[in-house]
């Protein structure tokens, strides 16, 4: 087996699809996830796609102890990839508590015991951090603006802390990956989005709706400045993601860094609207939606869109499945748990 790479929150959505691409690609992923938005029965699904069960411990990353103790006992781990952060927009406006406590303890935690130690360090950040740009494509280089939401703001701030991290240690090497919207599910049907209760995102709605699960689509508005007037976003299959945080450690490992603190975008380059997406769903499953049109929600921007040159030229990446090969996958998925249900 390859080097020890340790994957924070690595039974959720993005981070089990990174799971398998980190194993397909030659690494030995190793999971930390106190299963607060995942399922354990996901380390079978994983195990199912690669034929191996990844090393899993349950613990809360917040735990500075706990968190502490791990990375002692583990000091073969040469890389970290941090996808342990709660991340849904609305839900952070009303519980902002909950979401500062959260994403910057176990941050912190787990940058802490690394001082003087060599790390490779990939941060989970999100193209919230631009806010509403002024100049779509939106490239790395744009300001970060005030957040519109709390979960906003602790991405804004944390990449602050790798930031500033990475200027006074030498031997801490980080690259944020800003992601748009990720969405599908793996080719397998086997591994995808499970949120728990109501869903939080757009594409878990739509087939949940499809299926049967939930009667409607609320659509937050159709007022904005955009060509059907709903929000405009980059959606970006969750398996190109995933390779993304691969290159990203390898461009570490081989010493490619510019810097020892680098941010990409990860997306398509291309905007969608939410009724396009409601469309694409429709034409390439052949499933019709019940969808309304309702007020516009709290802390959402009106569009956003990466230029992902930079990612290309120095990742080595790009994103490689488009819109149909999303909403495929995720009502395969859809279709997947509805029988075998977790």
């Amino acid at each position: 087996m390859g080097k020890k790479i340790l994957v924070t929150g690595g039974t959720g959505f993005i981070g089990s699809h990174t799971v398998v691409e980190l194993y397909n690609a030659g690494y030995t992923p190793v999971i930390v996830d106190n299963l607060s938005n995942s399922s354990i029965k996901i380390l079978d699904q994983i195990e199912k796609i690669i034929g191996y069960k990844p090393e899993f411990h349950e613990f809360d990353l917040c735990d500075e102890r706990k968190t502490a103790a791990f990375l002692e006992a583990n000091p073969d781990i040469t890389g970290i990839i941090h996808f342990a952060a709660f991340k849904a927009v609305g839900e952070s406006v009303e519980k902002p508590l909950e979401y500062y406590r959260n994403n910057f303890f176990s941050l912190i935690n787990l940058l802490t015991p690394y001082k003087g130690k060599n790390i490779n360090f990939v941060f989970s950040s999100s193209c919230t951090v631009y806010g509403q740009p002024d100049v779509l494509p939106v490239t790395e280089e744009a300001p970060v603006k005030k957040a519109e939401s709390p979960y906003g703001n602790t991405k804004q701030i944390a990449e602050e802390i790798l930031s500033e991290t990475a200027t006074v240690n030498s031997n801490y090497k980080i690259v944020a990956l800003r992601y748009f919207n990720p969405v599908g599910a793996h080719e397998s049907a086997l591994i995808g989005e499970l949120p728990i209760g109501v869903p939080q995102n757009l594409i878990p709605f739509v087939t949940q709706t499809a299926i049967g699960k939930r009667e409607k689509i609320t659509v937050f508005g159709d007022d904005y400045n955009t060509p059907d007037g709903s929000c405009i976003r980059d959606y970006i299959h969750v398996v190109d993601l995933a390779k993304a945080h691969v290159a990203a450690i390898k461009r570490m490992e081989e010493g490619k860094s510019a810097d020892n603190y680098e941010v990409f975008n990860i997306g398509t380059g291309k905007g969608t609207t939410v009724l396009e997406i409601i469309k694409a769903f429709e034409s390439s499953t052949g499933e019709k939606l019940n969808y309304v049109i309702g007020p516009r929600r709290a802390g959402d921007i009106e569009k956003v869109y990466g230029d992902v040159s930079k990612s290309t030229r120095e990742l080595g990446w790009k994103a490689e499945l488009n819109v149909d090969d999303m909403m495929k996958s995720a009502w395969e998925w859809e279709k997947y748990i509805q029988k075998n249900p977790f």
